[in-house]
């Protein structure tokens, strides 16, 4: 299969994966590849035009991106997108007491905020990751693009893997409750993802708001949608560096601890984080990719062989 290949020139330096790399779900991703010798990113996505892989790799201030599949023309066009293009750190400066921050946003200037433009796939991806550990998310997210994806056009990455589109909405629409359980997924989370199958499109046009208050409002108007679900969507899809993942059970004290060495709960960190307020999601990338965290003590949490139904508030 032939492929299409664009060279961006942003005129800064981009690392594709500095950039999308909260994109991947898990090492073993079927749909997203990082080749750490060469810096190169390859991503299997369905764009409007139908399934893609791209391949990102980056040349100092320049990005080759190479393309294959129906969604080839659709994707390059949205490669500076993707690399953070429509981001911009105007307005944002760390507080001089927030030493942590300071430092970080020195050794990484040139991270910005992806927008895929993929608000379904995002959806999916987030309803799944909802009230369970990465681990168990990643290895649903992974069992279920095994089983329901198709195969990414083009070639297969250095590692060999076989690489996988996600499903389109109506198929996830189609996968049995007793296949959703199978991969650790309970029904409250399938719901999410089938509900918002149904809606895809009214999804897709949340891409030309530019209120980013009207976006968080219908998104959190699907059933089973909370504040986190609809900040990663608006992180990975929109592009907006102001989607804080409140409601998780790590980041507020992640960041307050980064921050002030305190650990606070979402009403504390949120009054920490005001004067941030338009680059708040800017602060927490920026403290993740530092590694720098609150204590965890305790023995690690099992994978669960099955998920029974269970409630738990929205996020």
């Amino acid at each position: 299969m032939s492929s299409v290949v664009r060279v961006w020139r942003p005129g800064r330096v981009v690392d594709p994966h500095s950039v999308i790399g909260g994109l991947r779900k898990g090492p073993g991703d079927p749909a997203y590849v990082f080749d750490a010798a060469r810096r190169t990113v390859w991503r299997a996505t369905r764009t409007p035009e139908g399934p893609v892989l791209l391949r990102l790799s980056p040349y100092g201030e320049a990005v080759e991106a190479e393309a294959w599949g129906p969604g080839a023309e659709w994707a390059l066009d949205g490669v500076p997108e993707l690399l953070g293009e429509r981001d911009s750190w105007d307005g944002f400066e760390p507080l001089p007491e927030h030493q942590v921050l300071v430092e970080a946003a020195r050794r990484f200037p040139h991270v910005r905020v992806p927008r895929s433009r993929a608000v379904f796939e995002a959806m999916a991806a987030a309803g799944i990751e909802q009230v369970v550990t990465g681990k168990e998310a990643f290895r649903a997210w992974r069992l279920l693009l095994r089983e329901y994806g198709e195969p990414a056009p083009g070639p297969t990455p250095p590692d060999g893997r076989q690489m996988m589109v996600p499903p389109a909405p109506e198929e996830w629409r189609l996968i049995p409750s007793w296949q959703w359980l199978r991969a650790g997924v309970e029904n409250r989370r399938s719901r999410v993802v089938v509900t918002a199958a149904t809606r895809a499109k009214a999804l897709e046009r949340t891409l030309e708001l530019d209120d980013s208050a009207e976006i968080e409002r219908r998104l959190r108007s699907l059933p089973g949608v909370g504040v986190w679900t609809a900040a990663e969507v608006r992180q990975r899809a929109h592009g907006d560096a102001d989607a804080f993942s409140f409601a998780d059970y790590h980041v507020s004290r992640n960041v307050s601890y980064a921050l002030i060495g305190e650990e606070l709960d979402d009403e504390g960190c949120a009054e920490l984080i005001e004067p941030y307020r338009g680059h708040r999601f800017r602060v927490q990338r920026l403290l993740e990719l530092t590694g720098i965290g609150h204590p965890r003590f305790g023995p690690r949490k099992s994978l669960p062989t099955h998920t029974p139904g269970a409630t738990h508030r929205l996020r």
